[in-house]
């Protein structure tokens, strides 16, 4: 059974044991990172033996390699249990580290710009999985203030697991991660957007928008047939109502698709009037995607027309630049060279 991803309550009730003893154990996994019980040296020793006999410290998470850039980001490659391959990014930014973490191995979203759906959903992350990427990069880096969900997968497609990450890298037992520095992403999964908000922890949540209107946002994103604008704009509001945090709305630029004048006129009729900031981002271009980034020109008038109206906008710094650092390139190209 794995106890890392048990809160410290569930670890006093599954020993047997007092609630201290529970934190006792949780401090060890996610503040002090220990990799054994043997570790866990103020543990009287049948408490470890017990441990041993009948718990994991979640899957192990085996380095397979790491990349960086200039810019002095670092992506991760990690193998899981049964060789599942995930990714990882450490950033730096001025304010402090930030992580971005994987959800799941693979995604079955089937957004067009992105790696991480090609080859469909493997499976989700435990939430000691989602852990222990940051945990692993916090041993070789300085530790991240700040932990984005937008790698591999949909984080509200693996929505249980997700929410006790949040739970467990936030408690004042371990990390003490403020929640106001974690980042959910989502393609726009209306429903469990709603969810999120009745949990009341007031995450920041990132909505992968890419279009004003439904028609070029299902050409984009397929997900858009189950959950359309209007709806994903309701819940959208319901978010910022119940948790008082403004939405981020990310926006691919690409070119000819949904980089107008036009569309940004459209998109700040949606947006002019609610708790929300734009993050203009552009397309990360691959050989084997026939969409193109749009100029630098077209994305600061973009970006003006939006502001101009309203609709705080910012154009993403571009971090990772030749090392595959979007989304599912590293693990796709290590899967298929492994394949063969």
């Amino acid at each position: 059974m794995d106890i890392a991803s048990m809160t410290p309550d569930e670890i006093a009730d599954i020993i047997g044991d007092k609630p201290y003893r529970g934190k006792q154990i949780f401090r060890w996994i996610h503040s002090r990172l220990a990799g054994s019980f043997d570790e866990m040296t103020d543990l009287p020793k049948p408490v470890r033996e017990k441990l041993k006999m009948s718990h994991t410290i979640g899957s192990r998470i085996k380095k397979l390699r790491s990349v960086q850039s200039a810019d002095q980001t670092t992506k991760y490659l990690f193998q899981l249990e049964n060789n599942t391959i995930i990714e990882s990014v450490y950033m730096s930014y001025r304010f402090g580290g930030s992580v971005c973490a994987s959800t799941q191995a693979g995604c079955r979203m089937g957004c067009v710009f992105c790696a991480s759906g090609k080859t469909g959903l493997e499976r989700n992350l435990a939430p000691s999985e989602i852990c222990g990427q940051v945990y692993a990069i916090q041993r070789e880096k300085p530790r991240a203030g700040h932990v984005v969900l937008m790698g591999c997968g949909e984080p509200l497609d693996n929505y249980d697991g997700t929410v006790r990450f949040i739970k467990l890298v936030s408690d004042e037992n371990g990390q003490r991660l403020s929640r106001r520095s974690i980042t959910v992403s989502t393609c726009g999964l209306t429903p469990r957007i709603v969810n999120l908000a009745d949990e009341m922890m007031p995450v920041t949540l990132a909505v992968s928008l890419h279009a004003p209107d439904d028609a070029v946002r299902e050409f984009l994103m397929p997900v858009v047939r189950a959950f359309p604008m209007n709806g994903l704009l309701r819940a959208c509001a319901y978010y910022s109502d119940k948790t008082g945090r403004q939405v981020t709305y990310e926006y691919t630029m690409i070119k000819g698709v949904n980089d107008s004048l036009s569309q940004a006129r459209d998109l700040a009729a949606l947006l002019r009037g609610t708790l929300s900031h734009v993050n203009l981002i552009r397309l990360n271009e691959t050989d084997d995607l026939d969409l193109k980034t749009s100029s630098d020109e077209t994305i600061r008038r973009f970006a003006d027309t939006l502001n101009e109206r309203g609709v705080k906008t910012t154009v993403r710094r571009v971090l990772g630049s030749g090392i595959s650092a979007a989304c599912g390139q590293l693990r796709n190209h290590h899967n298929k060279f492994n394949s063969g």
